[in-house]
């Protein structure tokens, strides 16, 4: 019975990790953080998306793919009625 509660467990445990995108470096996922608090800490559409990646010098791939990071990662919210995303890390805790 234990070998099936671990193997249960860990299926649990690898939903709840978040891997950062490939080709990211930290010093790019801390410029995007940055990047969203100076905008008010929400994306919603291109007016919020384009400033981030201007200060970052992501591309929009990257700007989504970590958005989509901060949103498995629980460091974001999705906003009511498909509004954007609220982040929720640095300067926008």
């Amino acid at each position: 019975m234990k070998p099936v509660f671990a193997l249960c467990l860990i299926g649990l445990l690898s939903g709840c990790l978040a891997f950062p995108p490939k080709d990211i470096t930290p010093e790019m996922r801390d410029d995007y953080v940055t990047a969203v608090a100076s905008i008010g800490c929400v994306l919603r559409d291109e007016s919020d998306y384009q400033p981030v990646e201007l200060q970052t010098g992501l591309t929009r791939e990257q700007t989504i793919d970590l958005t989509k990071y901060h949103l498995a990662k629980g460091t974001a919210e999705k906003l009511p009625d498909d509004a954007g995303i609220r982040l929720m890390t640095g300067a926008c805790a």
